[in-house]
């Protein structure tokens, strides 16, 4: 380099990129956020659109879960990438609403770009768009179905009813089906104390073949895997686990053993033999009639498993093993030893049974209790499958957040809608700067009822002007009912969203934005030296 660095330039190392000012730095966060939104966007609501992502080692997803797409994509903005966090942490809160988290930051967002060419300063905005949340909360327990906060949660029409709204966002036109086999699933192995549940304790087994008719729930759980032996079914038995596998072990120690004779030869296998059927015995005479080994299964162990009678399954995962001691009551041991009769643990019955061509083993404890239930889920291709489960895990973790606060609001874009009126309402109040904030903040709301007409391909404008009228004169729970394409009561259609969501997701995106809008310069230094990943040679690692 001829000339010597000034300014900023000669602070900082060579080669790194400073942005700074609202052109540079805020204006290009915001589009970069815009862009972020604009993906989802589009698969907001029942009948959003599905994308497509190929990520970096060539695994298909077909879905319109935001959760999803925005994992999957590598987002390297990073003002972006803050809507991904505020994405998955509702994700992880409620797991469900991400959507309407990241499309709502990003709508608020396009809102402050607006006033900031205006000439607004981002700290007024800021200002403005805090008051507007803390506003939208408070009016959003207003807007709390009267009798809704005390439901019972075992109730299965109860469930279904505040869970359709969810699973529909996932696979419209099948929610009634998956509606009512999550709820049967999750009510099975709800605790005592509901505020307990655990998502865990429902699973989802994907098999391949037949259609969402065929779908089943187990009371147990459902193991991608035969026998090992050839005994495939057992009634009330009890088991025992080892996670070591079962085999005979090598010693610890090196022993060189030194064989003069044809004899000696013979009798060192034979006491091998012996030794393995001496455990298998102990095994069988404590009362086990199942051995669930972690890890390798001998021959020789298997054979005298066969003579003892004992049913052998093979469990390799480490989770699958633990949740299948949590079914059972069994206590897992390490080595091939003689059980303890209180380490047993007791099924109903194991019993391989064949789904559409593939060997499962099915595990029921009906009398064990609230352990665990498994949801089989049928379908034609992978990624149905894979969509499915996400629609499941919505549903559960929907059945979560309501065991811990079952308020709902009216769903189907009415509490959207009454939101935007009432801030609107409330921005005339205001003085100052704030005022503009907050009434964009309002107008942002529209997005939902706006993005869910123009996703069923209706006229949004028509629906918007509609729902304003129907909702100045007083009818608050009025939304779009999206087969007929007109505006309808909610309390007729049963659309009703959770308040946890709705809550936390608005939350989680103005604190998002108003994250974004507080940069205002942005520093980057030259990225670490090393060759690019896409430019290694074939045999390099991947990515993992």
């Amino acid at each position: 380099m001829g000339f010597s660095p000034y300014g900023i330039q000669s602070m900082l190392k060579e080669g790194h990129k400073h942005l700074s000012g609202l052109d540079e730095a805020v204006l290009k966060n915001i589009d970069a956020c815009k862009q972020l939104s604009t993906i989802t966007r589009t698969s907001l609501g029942p009948n959003g659109m599905n994308k497509m992502v190929i990520n970096h080692l060539d695994k298909l997803f077909v879905t319109n879960d935001a959760a999803t797409i925005v994992n999957e994509l590598e987002v390297q903005h990073p003002a972006a990438k803050i809507l991904v966090l505020a994405g998955k942490a509702q994700q992880e809160e409620i797991g469900d609403g991400a959507n309407l988290a990241i499309s709502f930051a990003g709508e608020i967002l396009q809102g402050a770009e607006e006033l900031i060419r205006m000439g607004l300063h981002p700290s007024e905005i800021i200002s403005g768009y805090t008051k507007a949340i803390n506003k939208t909360i408070e009016i959003l327990d207003d807007l709390v179905e009267k009798g809704s906060e005390n439901m019972d949660v075992r109730i299965k029409e109860e469930v279904v009813y505040r869970m359709k709204a969810a699973v529909a966002s996932k696979q419209y036109g099948q929610e009634d089906i998956l509606s009512s086999l999550i709820a049967d699933a999750c009510i099975q192995v709800c605790p005592k104390n509901p505020a307990n549940f655990n998502v865990d304790n429902v699973r989802v087994a994907k098999i391949v073949g037949g259609g969402l008719h065929n779908c089943t729930i187990v009371r147990g759980l459902v193991l991608k895997s035969d026998a090992a032996g050839s005994i495939k079914r057992m009634e009330k038995a009890k088991v025992a686990v080892f996670v070591g596998g079962v085999d005979t072990s090598a010693t610890e120690t090196k022993g060189t053993v030194l064989i003069l004779n044809a004899e000696q030869l013979e009798n060192y296998s034979k006491t091998e033999e012996a030794k393995v059927e001496e455990l298998i015995k102990a095994v069988a005479d404590s009362g086990a009639k199942v051995i669930v080994s972690g890890a390798a299964v001998g021959e020789m162990a298997l054979h005298f498993c066969e003579r003892y009678k004992l049913m052998v399954l093979k469990i390799s995962s480490k989770f699958e093993l633990r949740r299948f001691c949590r079914t059972t009551g069994a206590v897992a041991m390490l080595k091939l030893c003689q059980p303890n009769p209180d380490d047993l643990g007791y099924v109903d019955s194991v019993s391989v049974e064949e789904i559409g061509g593939a060997r499962v083993t099915i595990v029921i404890n009906e009398e064990g209790g609230n352990s665990v239930s498994t949801v089989v889920l049928r379908g034609s291709t992978d990624s149905i499958l894979d969509d499915l489960e996400r629609a499941v895990d919505d549903g559960v973790n929907t059945y979560k957040a309501m065991c811990r606060d079952s308020r709902i609001v009216p769903g189907a874009a009415a509490t959207e809608i009454e939101l935007a009126r009432r801030l609107k309402e409330f921005s005339f109040k205001e003085t100052g700067l704030d005022q503009y904030a907050i009434s964009k903040f309002a107008e942002s709301f529209e997005m939902v009822p706006k993005t869910l007409s123009e996703n069923a391909g209706l006229n949004a404008m028509e629906i918007i002007s509609s729902l304003y009228a129907e909702h100045a004169s007083g009818n608050t729970k009025v939304g779009i009912d999206l087969e007929e394409g007109v505006c309808k009561d909610v309390s007729t259609m049963n659309v009703w969203d959770l308040y946890v969501t709705k809550h936390f997701a608005l939350k989680y995106a103005a604190d998002a934005a108003c994250t974004v809008l507080r940069v205002d310069q942005i520093i980057m230094s030259k990225p670490a030296g090393g060759p690019r990943r896409d430019q290694q040679p074939a045999g390099g690692m991947d990515e993992d």
